[in-house]
């Protein structure tokens, strides 16, 4: 089966920056909802476009088709009192940009703790790389209508809604989610 809007598309894939340093080792499959749910990346989409199980290709992905050029702008100072503790450098809080307030709520990384002050980062950690990644078709399906109907997957590495009669699956965690 060919890869096309609405197919399930299992992949191995291997994520490296553009001087080829491991940044994720896909130790998992991704698995997607193919057909611009924003379920993967569009370049990868637009690569694996037609392809059957078993293909395999290594592309390039430039910033701005990735996860966007890395805006200063979006790195904050705050007072560490308005923060809550205990305080470690990796934890992220929901917060809004400076500047205008119809702006969307976003997500902060804190980058840098000193003794009064933290560093809050909101570009998206991969920002501002060009991203290489390894791709391999491992599997491809007809997506149910559930899944079509939800635009996410359902199942093995998929979204899961917690029928009452399930027991829950070990491996049934969303495994994709809109990433730009």
């Amino acid at each position: 089966m060919k890869i096309a809007k609405n197919t399930v598309v299992t992949v191995q894939y291997k994520l490296s920056d553009a001087q080829n340093n491991l940044i994720e080792d896909g130790r998992q499959p991704m698995v997607y909802l193919h057909g611009g749910y924003e379920n993967t990346l569009p370049k990868i989409e637009e690569e694996l476009d037609g392809k059957e199980v078993g293909y395999a290709n290594t592309i390039q992905i430039e910033p701005d088709d990735a996860f966007g050029d890395y805006d200063p702008n979006l790195v904050k100072v705050e007072p560490r009192s308005r923060l809550p503790e205990p305080l470690e450098v990796g934890m992220q809080f929901e917060g809004m940009p400076d500047g205008d307030s119809d702006d969307e709520a976003m997500i902060f990384t804190v980058t840098d703790i000193a003794e009064d002050k933290v560093v809050l980062d909101g570009n998206h950690p991969l920002a501002g790389m060009a991203l290489r990644f390894e791709l391999k078709v491992l599997e491809v399906r007809e997506a149910t209508d559930e899944e079509i109907a939800h635009e996410h997957v359902h199942g093995a590495h998929g979204h899961h809604h917690g029928d009452e009669d399930d027991e829950g699956d070990a491996g049934d965690q969303f495994r994709t989610q809109p990433i730009h």
